[in-house]
């Protein structure tokens, strides 16, 4: 049985679920479970009174798919129709075990997240022994994990949409052929909440266009796609030149940014002003400046942000740790922390997971965000998405672009990636090189739900199409 303490735990639910046939044996492998001190999230059925499975798959799905739950066991009768039901979901990767060794196949080639199993055929101790195989075991080799990638790929396509077929089954020619998809229909890159009930939100020929207009023109529709997000703080809108008006409640949504190591206390203490006045979601400053804009901010609507093992990332996870309790306990709200780069470049993945998270449980315990920092600049696409990856299985909040401090800083594309990456789950941050409106009106088509800058103010003054007045330094950020 695999122990919650493991590496390979990351202390989330196991959604359990099952149709009135399944139920015995879901509720045997619920004491199973929490007999190892695993957290289980039960979302029904409830008795034997006769239900319909397709209800309760759905909801063990869901639960998987935003994220909520770790891994989900799915009782029915077959375990076919459960298995079809919640691969209905984006992000799901369910496959049906009939015993121990197609769970481990399951699991190490197609690193299966949703275990479906059939009550009329499996005795109660053979079922257990597939649970715990399939808890226990993680996805293997780079050649399943690329093919993985692929499965995952096709979320992308709508019921609009199809991905055409690449010439081969390469991995750089399958991602290329998407975003010659998503390049042509950029509404496809994020994340299409819906409104009140159910329906998606429209502007033209069915889909959101992205005038950036909406914030003053409809108000009222922009509150509801913030609302039936996952989580509010991941929504980042951006305005188009000759915006009017827009209400306060849609206009906190800016990071300002200033890390330059020359900046002086004059020149922070602007930059707080200036997230004052603008409402900005937040001001990004090193460490030793955390407690004093804490002061200067206090009674504004702006938030602290600071950088951990910043810029480098080579600093050991312990310290890491201590420099976000440290900021936390001085007012930070919000931590940026660069993962070790080294360290995803030479294929540790486990070193680069247990980092974020050992981080991460700061950041939460201290109520405040975590934005993992990946340097794309220096990273393949693989890497890229390995990253992104380790970020969401370590419950981070965001996963971002760049330091500003590299080779390089937010492109298009890496946002796009990364979008996908993280299934639209967590949070997605440009930073580096965001200068203008038109660069971040780029970067939120692209899938950006936030934008890094230390110009904050002049796209501000852009996007109310007013002329542009001289801000605080930029920090490369």
């Amino acid at each position: 049985m695999i122990a919650p303490t493991s590496p390979a735990f990351p202390r989330a639910p196991v959604v359990l679920a099952s149709d009135h046939g399944g139920y015995p044996l879901k509720e045997a492998i619920k004491r199973h479970l929490q007999a190892s001190s695993i957290p289980v999230l039960d979302v029904g059925t409830h008795s034997t009174e006769a239900c319909d499975y397709p209800v309760f798959a759905r909801a063990a799905a869901t639960a998987v798919s935003r994220g909520e739950a770790w891994r989900g066991i799915v009782v029915d009768g077959a375990g076919i129709g459960s298995c079809m039901v919640a691969n209905k979901l984006p992000g799901v990767r369910a496959g049906m075990a009939f015993d121990v060794a197609s769970a481990k196949n399951g699991r190490e080639h197609n690193d299966a997240n949703v275990l479906t199993l059939g009550a009329g055929y499996l005795a109660e101790h053979d079922a257990l022994k597939i649970v715990d195989v399939f808890l226990a075991t993680e996805c293997s080799g780079e050649r399943h994990k690329r093919r993985v990638a692929m499965i995952d790929a096709l979320d992308v396509a709508s019921a609009r949409t199809m991905v055409a077929a690449p010439s081969t089954t390469d991995y750089e020619s399958l991602v290329q052929s998407i975003m010659q998809i998503l390049s042509g229909d950029p509404a496809l890159l994020g994340p299409l909440y819906g409104a009140a009930g159910g329906a998606p939100v429209h502007c033209v020929g069915g889909l959101c266009i992205g005038c950036g207009h909406c914030v003053s023109k409809r108000p009222d529709v922009v509150r509801t796609f913030i609302g039936a997000g996952a989580r509010a703080q991941d929504v980042r809108l951006m305005g188009s030149p000759g915006i009017e008006s827009v209400p306060d409640d849609l206009a906190k949504l800016i990071d300002h940014t200033l890390l330059r190591p020359e900046a002086t206390y004059d020149d922070v203490d602007q930059l707080c002003d200036e997230a004052r006045k603008y409402r900005f979601a937040s001001v990004c400053v090193n460490p030793m400046h955390v407690k004093r804009c804490v002061a200067r901010l206090k009674g504004a609507s702006s938030v602290v942000c600071t950088v951990i093992g910043f810029p480098l990332g080579a600093t050991p996870s312990e310290n890491k740790a201590l420099e976000a309790r440290r900021a936390i306990r001085e007012g930070a709200r919000e931590v940026d922390m660069v993962l070790p780069i080294g360290a995803l470049r030479s294929g540790d993945h486990r070193y680069v997971y247990e980092d974020i998270r050992i981080v991460a449980e700061v950041a939460h315990e201290g109520r405040a965000l975590l934005k993992v920092i990946l340097e794309t600049a220096l990273l393949d696409d693989e890497q890229k998405v390995a990253a992104c990856v380790a970020a969401k299985k370590a419950r981070a909040d965001f996963v971002k672009t760049s330091t500003g401090f590299s080779k390089g800083g937010a492109t298009v594309h890496d946002v796009a990636l990364m979008a996908k990456a993280v299934d639209h789950q967590l949070g997605v941050k440009a930073s580096g090189g965001v200068g203008s409106m038109a660069d971040a009106q780029k970067m939120v088509q692209a899938g950006a739900t936030r934008i890094g800058a230390s110009v904050g103010v002049k796209i501000v003054q852009e996007a109310k199409g007013q002329a542009v007045a001289t801000t605080s330094k930029a920090s490369g950020y």
